[in-house]
Protein backbone atom coordinates (compact mmCIF):
# COMPACT_ATOMS: atom_id res chain seq x y z
CA UNK A 1 0.00 0.00 0.00
CA UNK A 2 3.13 2.07 0.73
CA UNK A 3 3.91 2.04 -3.27
CA UNK A 4 0.15 2.98 -4.05
CA UNK A 5 -0.11 6.05 -1.93
CA UNK A 6 3.66 7.24 -3.31
CA UNK A 7 2.59 6.64 -7.11
CA UNK A 8 -0.46 8.54 -5.89
CA UNK A 9 1.40 11.62 -4.80
CA UNK A 10 3.22 11.57 -7.70
CA UNK A 11 0.35 11.67 -10.00
CA UNK A 12 -1.09 14.62 -7.75
CA UNK A 13 2.65 16.38 -8.35
CA UNK A 14 2.35 15.79 -11.90
CA UNK A 15 -1.73 16.90 -12.43
CA UNK A 16 -1.39 20.03 -10.12
CA UNK A 17 0.34 21.38 -13.33
CA UNK A 18 -2.47 22.10 -15.03
CA UNK A 19 -0.93 23.96 -18.05
CA UNK A 20 -4.39 22.53 -20.16
CA UNK A 21 -6.36 25.50 -18.27
CA UNK A 22 -3.99 28.25 -18.00
CA UNK A 23 -5.83 30.32 -20.55
CA UNK A 24 -9.34 28.76 -20.29
CA UNK A 25 -11.85 30.68 -18.75
CA UNK A 26 -14.90 28.75 -20.59
CA UNK A 27 -16.48 26.76 -19.41
CA UNK A 28 -17.85 27.28 -16.28
CA UNK A 29 -18.55 24.38 -14.10
CA UNK A 30 -22.09 25.09 -12.23
CA UNK A 31 -22.61 28.25 -14.34
CA UNK A 32 -20.17 30.41 -12.23
CA UNK A 33 -17.02 28.61 -11.42
CA UNK A 34 -14.22 28.63 -13.87
CA UNK A 35 -12.49 25.65 -15.70
CA UNK A 36 -8.88 26.32 -13.42
CA UNK A 37 -10.74 26.98 -9.83
CA UNK A 38 -13.24 23.48 -10.13
CA UNK A 39 -9.46 21.75 -11.23
CA UNK A 40 -7.91 23.13 -7.59
CA UNK A 41 -10.84 22.01 -5.77
CA UNK A 42 -10.85 18.34 -7.34
CA UNK A 43 -6.58 18.47 -6.84
CA UNK A 44 -7.12 19.51 -3.08
CA UNK A 45 -9.68 16.91 -2.23
CA UNK A 46 -8.09 14.76 -3.97
CA UNK A 47 -4.69 15.46 -2.00
CA UNK A 48 -6.81 15.09 1.60
CA UNK A 49 -7.75 11.69 0.25
CA UNK A 50 -3.89 10.83 -0.28
CA UNK A 51 -3.13 12.16 3.31
CA UNK A 52 -5.93 10.06 4.85
CA UNK A 53 -4.58 6.91 3.12
CA UNK A 54 -1.04 7.50 4.00
CA UNK A 55 -2.19 8.43 7.27
CA UNK A 56 -4.19 5.51 7.81
CA UNK A 57 -1.61 2.74 6.04
CA UNK A 58 1.99 4.18 6.44
CA UNK A 59 2.05 5.69 9.67
CA UNK A 60 4.78 3.91 11.28
CA UNK A 61 3.11 1.94 14.25
CA UNK A 62 6.36 2.50 16.82
CA UNK A 63 5.09 6.63 17.00
CA UNK A 64 1.86 5.16 18.73
CA UNK A 65 1.92 4.37 22.40
CA UNK A 66 -0.97 3.43 24.96
CA UNK A 67 -2.24 5.88 27.03
CA UNK A 68 0.43 7.05 29.75
CA UNK A 69 3.54 5.54 27.89
CA UNK A 70 5.76 7.71 26.27
CA UNK A 71 6.42 6.72 23.10
CA UNK A 72 10.24 6.29 23.07
CA UNK A 73 10.01 3.52 26.05
CA UNK A 74 10.24 0.02 25.46
CA UNK A 75 8.37 -1.68 28.77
Amino acid sequence: MRTVVWLLLVALIVLHQDFWNWRTREPLVFGFIPSGLAWHVGISLAAALVAALAVRFCWPAELEAPDGQDAGSSR
